[in-house]
C-alpha cells in the first residue's frame, strides 16, 4: 500500500569535492545537482513506498546560480502530487557553505544567507503496489 502523501519532504546535505570541477573557477556542470536529485527523490520513494522508483522526467529544469567544488549542497525534495504509481516532485538546490579558496587552501564559510542554485519539477514512477 502506498504510504505517499503530499507535501513529504526529504532534504540531503552533500560536500562537493574539488575532483568535481569541470569548468574554470571550480564550477561543476548541472549534471552533478541533477544526480542530486535522483538520489533525494530516491528517498523519497522509499519512505512513501517501499520501492526505490525510476526517475521518469523533467517537466522544468532552471539553473539559477552556480555550484562549486568545495560547497555544501542541500538539496531537497517535496511530494506535490500523487497518481496511482506516479509522483510528482520539486526540488531545490541550495549553497549553504561555500569554499574560499581566495583565502587559503582549506578556506570556507557558512552562508548568512543560503543560495539557491538549481530548482526542478519531476515525476517519478514506482512499482504497482503488491
Amino acid at each position: 500500500m502506498s504510504g505517499a502523501r503530499l507535501g513529504l519532504t526529504v532534504t540531503h546535505r552533500r560536500y562537493v569535492p574539488y575532483a568535481h570541477a569541470h569548468y574554470a573557477g571550480n564550477l561543476v556542470d548541472g549534471a552533478y545537482v541533477l544526480g542530486l536529485f535522483g538520489d533525494v527523490a530516491t528517498e523519497v520513494c522509499i519512505r512513501t513506498d517501499g520501492d526505490e522508483g525510476l526517475f521518469a522526467s523533467y517537466s522544468d529544469v532552471q539553473f539559477v546560480s552556480s555550484v562549486r567544488a568545495g560547497d555544501v549542497v542541500e538539496v531537497t525534495a517535496t511530494v506535490v502530487r500523487v497518481g496511482t504509481r506516479s509522483r510528482g516532485i520539486d526540488f531545490v538546490a541550495r549553497v549553504v557553505c561555500r569554499g574560499r579558496p581566495e583565502r587559503g587552501a582549506s578556506a570556507a564559510e557558512v552562508l548568512a544567507e543560503p543560495v539557491v542554485a538549481v530548482t526542478a519539477t519531476g515525476t517519478v514512477v514506482v512499482a504497482a503496489a503488491a
